[in-house]
């Protein structure tokens, strides 16, 4: 789906894919500025974030379940101030410091600006400057929908959190210590990073098989997907829940093995999950880690490293000085 585009409207600088492809098919370049309708926010971007999700956008791996249309603008994160809202939004005025998950469906962060649904937008946290706050939405809201919208992750249960130094792997486990789980987590070299986040144990795949100290825990955080996938049905008590964010677990296989299984694919309510998010960062309950900061034009090499797969919480780029 396309952005709603003034044809009359102002340009300005943006990443933009044209064909789907490697980091090459990233082109720093002018496009038109967005305009809000009647329900959206106009947002002057100051950072936004670079997760694995934008670089399956590019590769073209999404567009069997997103039809978008090319031109598109990359970019999920955003924080920023609001510019200019549509006439019937009352909750955002411009000059707002805002925060939002944007572009999922449609042009998106990489951008000077981006329109969001006003439902979707919250206050930022006050304690996170720009950079910090874009680190949060995509991988927060896809850590809260799989540990509590789908898993139903309670306290006293146990979760085994895979890429738990990721993005949303490392909020993932703050938000299930928060919420009383005992939590194992799976990292390549981060593990004093892990032991920060104070999880329960902390597990080095390069020198331990996770199966080998986990039995059955009652939710599973796939974000790596493939072989790991594949292998955690076996540490799932019965009645368990795999969830994974990068592929379709087999529901074949989670009837026959006695638990459940789902994707990651929807979203809770965005603007509500925010503005709760906010608090218990501004309270110190949650804090997001920010590896790199780069410009906007550095978005190849952001998204290089983050192929590379051993990235430590988010790295950001900034489009406003």
């Amino acid at each position: 789906m396309a952005t709603n585009i003034n044809p009359n409207t102002f340009m300005m600088k943006a990443v933009r894919i044209s064909n789907y492809g490697d980091i090459n098919a990233l082109a720093y370049e002018n496009a038109p500025r967005p305009t809000p309708s009647d329900s959206e926010v106009l947002i002057r971007v100051a950072s936004t974030s670079v997760n694995p999700f934008d670089c399956a956008v590019r590769a073209g791996y999404m567009s069997d379940y997103f039809h978008y249309t090319l031109p598109l603008i990359p970019g999920t994160d955003v924080s920023g101030v609001v510019e200019e809202t549509g006439l019937n939004v009352t909750a955002f005025e411009p000059g707002d410091e805002v925060y939002a998950r944007a572009g999922v469906t449609r042009d998106g962060t990489y951008a000077e600006y981006v329109v969001v649904p006003a439902s979707d937008v919250a206050f930022k946290p006050k304690s996170l400057d720009y950079n910090y706050s874009a680190a949060l939405p995509h991988v927060t809201l896809t850590a809260w929908q799989a540990l509590f919208e789908l898993a139903h992750l309670n306290s006293g249960q146990s979760v085994l959190v895979h890429g738990a130094a990721g993005g949303v792997g490392h909020i993932a486990v703050q938000l299930a210590k928060l919420h009383g789980a005992k939590v194992f987590g799976t990292a390549s070299g981060n593990i004093d990073f892990l032991h920060k986040l104070n999880v329960d144990q902390a597990i080095d795949y390069t020198t331990t098989r996770f199966e080998d100290v986990v039995d059955r825990v009652d939710v599973v955080l796939d974000t790596v997907g493939g072989d790991t996938l594949e292998r955690s049905w076996s540490v799932l008590k019965p009645g368990g829940m795999l969830v994974s964010t990068v592929q379709k677990p087999s529901q074949e296989t989670a009837a026959a093995r006695g638990v459940r299984a789902a994707m990651v694919f929807s979203t809770p309510p965005i603007g509500r999950v925010l503005t709760e998010l906010a608090e218990l960062v501004d309270t110190g309950k949650i804090k997001p880690y920010v590896s790199s900061v780069l410009s906007l034009q550095e978005v190849r090499k952001a998204h290089e490293m983050i192929e590379g797969k051993h990235t430590k919480g988010k790295i950001i780029l900034q489009v406003a000085a």
